[in-house]
């Protein structure tokens, strides 16, 4: 078992620094040749790793960008040179993502991780995608331009979508969705972000503390460790693999002084 821990701590700091030195790579080339450059689609580790490195080599002239505003969940890291405002390169999103809408037929709607495995059918990388905007009838896949006329092409090759219309749109066409919520409750004796992730994992205290170690969890998306981490109301968790959740309220206590705690999961 501590093998495999150390193996697995091993695997993450290669992969971080493999993150770095592609960072650096981008930073150096957007620098010297005077023009943007980005990187691929970063997941919410991925991304905190990047801001820290940024931060400790205090790096300028940057932009994280998913196409779904505030909430995008995955995001590009673009570098842009002294030459460029940030206003114009926000005029330049379009010219490295977009989107694949797909639209279903009226009888079909799917879910979230049939367009993801449809797409990895495809062999197309994940960090190539970015975020998946499910709609009733159908969905807009953020994509790096490299790859959306492949997938807009390929995925109705795929049975499952068969009968689906897809099309190339503007990342600035994209349709944003509303966010849904399911409302929870949780009971904590205190404050800590291992009593809160016990309850979303639905494990026990010392399972909780394995997955904080793993580097699964984040805080208001920034990567937490740390066991006794305060929460306070109107903090985002992110759970890898269990969800995302926003800490409301305490509505009461229990007899035994436990506190009671008003959750919105997001759908």
């Amino acid at each position: 078992m501590f093998k495999n821990i150390r193996e697995d701590d091993q695997q993450r700091e290669n992969a971080r620094k493999l993150l770095e030195a592609k960072i650096w790579d981008k930073y150096q080339f957007a620098h010297t040749k005077n023009k943007i450059a980005n990187t691929d689609f970063l997941n919410c580790f991925e991304k905190s790793v990047a801001e820290k490195f940024l931060h400790e080599k205090s790096l300028r002239n940057y932009v994280f960008f998913g196409g779904n505003g505030e909430d995008s969940e995955r995001n590009i890291l673009l570098f842009y040179p002294e030459k460029l405002s940030l206003e114009m390169v926000e005029k330049n999103y379009s010219k490295i993502v977009s989107a694949v809408r797909v639209i279903l037929p009226k009888e079909l709607h799917y879910e979230h991780r049939i367009y993801l495995s449809g797409i990895m059918k495809l062999g197309v990388k994940r960090e190539k995608i970015g975020d998946i905007l499910v709609q009733d009838n159908g969905a807009d896949i953020i994509v790096l331009n490299e790859m959306a006329e492949f997938l807009k092409n390929s995925l109705p090759e795929l049975t499952r979508f068969k009968s689906a219309k897809c099309d190339r749109i503007d990342i600035h066409q994209v349709q944003l969705k509303e966010k849904e919520f399911e409302a929870l409750s949780v009971i904590v004796s205190a404050m800590r972000l291992d009593n809160f992730v016990a309850e979303f994992a639905r494990c026990s205290r010392s399972k909780a503390i394995e997955i904080l170690d793993t580097q699964r969890v984040f805080v208001n998306d920034c990567l937490e460790t740390k066991c006794s981490r305060k929460i306070n109301m109107g903090d985002r968790i992110t759970v890898r693999g269990k969800g995302k959740f926003i800490v409301e309220e305490i509505t009461h206590k229990t007899r035994s002084e436990r506190l009671v705690i008003r959750i919105k999961k997001y759908c």
